[in-house]
């Protein structure tokens, strides 16, 4: 890996990955840190360009952050963790599956998209207007280039096709607030495809696991606990 991904890792056990959403970094996470490391090793990775962690020189990707997670599985002994992925961070726990399904233990998907449509219009034109506002500005500014790509992957990432999901043979909790940005139809679309899913729609919007943590933690402990 051209570069070395910041993180926080508390308790011991098995270990349970957290990847944040878009723009954010790993103190999202928070409830979610101080809840499970009772029970597990938790490590919370802030994505390349994100947080702590540096831009590097690879590709700005869902792709490319998924390849990221498995070098840094590799450099840190981790032949195989339970993965939880919100919103972009989501996206990345899909391709990571599909890419390297031997490395899931278990796979929580909280509010994850297969492409841009996925989203709720209200949500996505704002971005769209925001991304081109940017790549305009990125010719001037680094901030702006970095916004531009971060931006980017909410525009041109994921692209996976429903059928993909159906590779992938781990057990998954698709899990989803029920005032989500993301259209209730599409993430039961993903939980249909994917053959050992279950799905919880909980009351909150997308960040439901930061504003309704007792309830999504419990869902989340009960399913890793089957």
């Amino acid at each position: 890996m051209d570069i070395q991904l910041h993180y926080i890792e508390q308790g011991r056990g098995k270990p349970l990955i957290l990847l944040h959403g878009n723009g954010e970094d790993c103190g999202y996470f928070r409830h979610q840190i101080t809840y499970f490391r009772k029970k597990y090793r938790v490590i919370a990775i802030d994505t390349r360009g994100h947080g702590n962690s540096p831009r590097g020189e690879a590709q700005f990707s869902i792709r490319q952050f998924a390849d990221d997670l498995k070098e840094f599985m590799d450099e840190m002994e981790i032949p195989k963790a339970s993965i939880l992925g919100f919103s972009d961070g989501g996206n990345i726990a899909v391709i990571f599956a599909l890419r390297y399904p031997g490395m899931v233990e278990r796979l929580i998907l909280n509010g994850a998209n297969l492409n841009p449509g996925g989203v709720k219009r209200w949500v996505q034109i704002p971005v769209e207007i925001g991304y081109r506002l940017a790549l305009f500005f990125a010719k001037f500014s680094a901030g702006a280039k970095l916004k531009a790509e971060i931006l980017g992957l909410m525009v041109k990432d994921p692209m996976v096709l429903p059928e993909e999901l159906e590779k992938i043979h781990i057990k998954t909790l698709v899990i989803v607030g029920d005032h989500d940005m993301i259209k209730e139809n599409h993430t039961r679309l993903i939980a249909d495809h994917l053959p050992d899913a279950s799905l919880v729609i909980l009351p909150g919007n997308h960040s439901a696991a930061a504003k309704n943590p007792e309830e999504f933690n419990y869902q989340v402990e009960k399913f890793l606990e089957e």
